[in-house]
Formats: C-alpha cells, sequence, structure tokens
C-alpha cells in the first residue's frame, strides 16, 4: 500500500512539473529543466530544445546561500562574529565602520550595487572582487536602516572570507559545503567562460521580437561571491535539503539565518517576502519556504526547500526576454510550480 501511494505521488509531481515545463516553453522560452526532491526520490523533468539530462548551468544569485552558509560555519567556529566591523576586517576595501558582517548578509548595508556599471561591458573581462566594490554607484542608505538587494554585499563577504581564512570564499565552498555533500558538478570556474558541452546554451534577446543571442560564454568574475557558481538540478536539490536538515549548519546558525527583515521592494511578487542571511522565506497559505532565484544572461534559476528539508525543488530555464512584462510571467509562473509541488503531499 505505502509503495502504490510513493508511486501515485511521484507520478503527480511528474504531471506537475512537466506541465509547468511546457507552459515556460509555450511563453517563449528555448528550454527548461527542474527537479524535485521528495520522499526520498528525485523527479526529473525538461522541455524544449537542447536540454540535457543533468546540464549544468549558472546559478546566479542562488550562489549567495552558499556563501552565507560559509560565513556562517566560520562564526560559529569563532573566527568571525556576525557583528564584526567589514572595515576592521577590509582595511582598505571598505571605510564606513557601521557597516557589519550581517548586515552584508542580509542586505541592509545600505551600500550601492555595482551590477549597472557592467552593462554592457564585454561578457569575457576579467573583474577582481575588489575593483567590483569600488564601482558601485548611486545612493546609500544608513547601514541596518533598509534592505536592498546588492550584489556589492556577497562580493565583500567573499572578501571577508578570504581575510579571515586565507583561502577564497570559492575554495571555501568547495571544501566546506561540495565535498562534504558530494555536489560534484558544483564549482567557481574563475576566468574560465564556457560551459561543458553537455549544458544547455543560453540565450539574450535585447528588444522585444528581436533575435535570441548566444550569451553562454561568460567570465564569472564579474559575479565572484554574489553570483558565479555553476551547479546542476541535482547538486542544487541536495544543498538545499542539507542546509535546512542541519547538515551545514548548527541550530544556532541555522536561527540566524531564519532571522528575517521584510525584503521591501519585492513585496509586489509576493506580500510578506522576507529576506534571511543568504535566503529568502515566501510565505505561503500553508505556511512557507525558503528559496534564492538566480539570474545571469540568458539564464534563470528557481528553487525552493521545506523549513525540514525533506522536499527541495530546483527549476532552470534558458532564455532572458526583452520583454519585462514576459520575464515577469516566467518568473511568476516558477515560484507557483515550486509553490505547488512543496505543497503537494
Amino acid at each position: 500500500m505505502r509503495e502504490t501511494i510513493a508511486v501515485a505521488e511521484r507520478h503527480d509531481l511528474e504531471a506537475v512539473l512537466r506541465t509547468a515545463l511546457d507552459d515556460l516553453c509555450r511563453l517563449g522560452v528555448t528550454g527548461a529543466q527542474g527537479q524535485v526532491h521528495a520522499g526520498g526520490r528525485d523527479v526529473v523533468a525538461w522541455a524544449g530544445a537542447g536540454m540535457p539530462a543533468a546540464g549544468r548551468f549558472r546559478i546566479g544569485g542562488a550562489t549567495a546561500a552558499f556563501t552565507a552558509a560559509v560565513v556562517l560555519q566560520l562564526a560559529a567556529e569563532g573566527r568571525l562574529s556576525l557583528d564584526d566591523e567589514v572595515a576592521a576586517l577590509l582595511p582598505g576595501v571598505l571605510t564606513d565602520p557601521r557597516v557589519t558582517v550581517r548586515h552584508l548578509l542580509q542586505h541592509t548595508s545600505g551600500l550601492p550595487d555595482y551590477i549597472g556599471a557592467l552593462a554592457g561591458g564585454p561578457r569575457l573581462a576579467h573583474h577582481d572582487p575588489e575593483a567590483l566594490v569600488a564601482l558601485r554607484h548611486g545612493p546609500a542608505a544608513v547601514p541596518g536602516t533598509q534592505w536592498t538587494y546588492s550584489h556589492t554585499d556577497y562580493v565583500l563577504a567573499g572578501l571577508v572570507v578570504l581575510a579571515v581564512t586565507g583561502r577564497s570564499w570559492a575554495e571555501q565552498v568547495r571544501n566546506r559545503i561540495a565535498r562534504p555533500l558530494g555536489l560534484r558538478d558544483t564549482y567557481f570556474p574563475y576566468d574560465h567562460p564556457s560551459l561543458p558541452r553537455s549544458s544547455a546554451r543560453a540565450y539574450q534577446q535585447l528588444v522585444p521580437g528581436g533575435p535570441l543571442l548566444d550569451v553562454t560564454e561568460l567570465n564569472p568574475t564579474a559575479l565572484d561571491a554574489a553570483g558565479g557558481l555553476v551547479s546542476t538540478t541535482a547538486d542544487l536539490t541536495r544543498f538545499w535539503c542539507a542546509l535546512r536538515r542541519g547538515e551545514l549548519l548548527g541550530p544556532d546558525a541555522l536561527a540566524e539565518l531564519d532571522r528575517t527583515v521584510p525584503a521591501g521592494p519585492y513585496q509586489d511578487v509576493r506580500a510578506g517576502l522576507g529576506f534571511g542571511l543568504g535566503a529568502f522565506r515566501v510565505p505561503t497559505a500553508g505556511g512557507g519556504f525558503w528559496s534564492h532565484p538566480g539570474d545571469v544572461p540568458g539564464t534563470a534559476t528557481c528553487n525552493g526547500v521545506s523549513d525540514d528539508g525533506s522536499r527541495s525543488v530546483v527549476l532552470y530555464r534558458t532564455t532572458t526576454p526583452a520583454d519585462p512584462m514576459l520575464r515577469a510571467e516566467l518568473d511568476a509562473r516558477a515560484l507557483r510550480l515550486v509553490e505547488d509541488l512543496l505543497a503537494l503531499d
């Protein structure tokens, strides 16, 4: 009887997943893949052209969850404090003594984002993290007073890891997360701009109705600890489950991660959306789940994990349309898919 129920649930997961992936392709995405981990089982599906069964892709902002986990581990080891002044840890890189490590992980530093300064620049150029931080532009806010998503925060967090350990954030992710969890396809490519041949191509549209341009090649140093990782749906579902199950963080560190502040600018995505240390808390009628989406040119990923880590979902698509309304529609459909799959009993 239990096996019959498990098989029925698997079919439900597959049906919901395949329907959503087909929806994304009908909306104009060239390809999409999703993976669900539930009840000790994994369900994988894909749709569209050129989608490999287990291809690697750039995870963009979801990298922040890995970076935050490393910093939280270091805090638990007593090698830093979340309330340490970043200026003291990184003299010459940041001068404002009010910004703390917690502010970086929580996106309440008030530091402007550098990412706009890179728009239109060469995609294959190398960028040092200190140079990225120096590119930040726009109005600053008093640290701790408002939430604003800023790639600058996590590039600085990566530099903090280097300052405290003597090793790069990418090495620490490999040694502390990827290797212990067996995430063989999760890595930072440094200056290598290409993905393995088995990966799907990424496409971006510059103007509505215009051609889709292949933007697969990208130097990830432009994103660094804020968005430079490559991974797979299998590795990411494993990571999210391990994070929530306490395999990476102890109870105290996980409690710090779970202390959220309102993600004010994103309330149109989901009312009540909050941000902890490296992950969004997405409220739902059934309670909520944890997530960190990611976007790079030509690729977007959406994901979610239950509080106890028993279920996780990872989805990615390989097209960035020029129409902002269409992008919003694609994001909404992906988020609804994650919510639906996590809610299935």
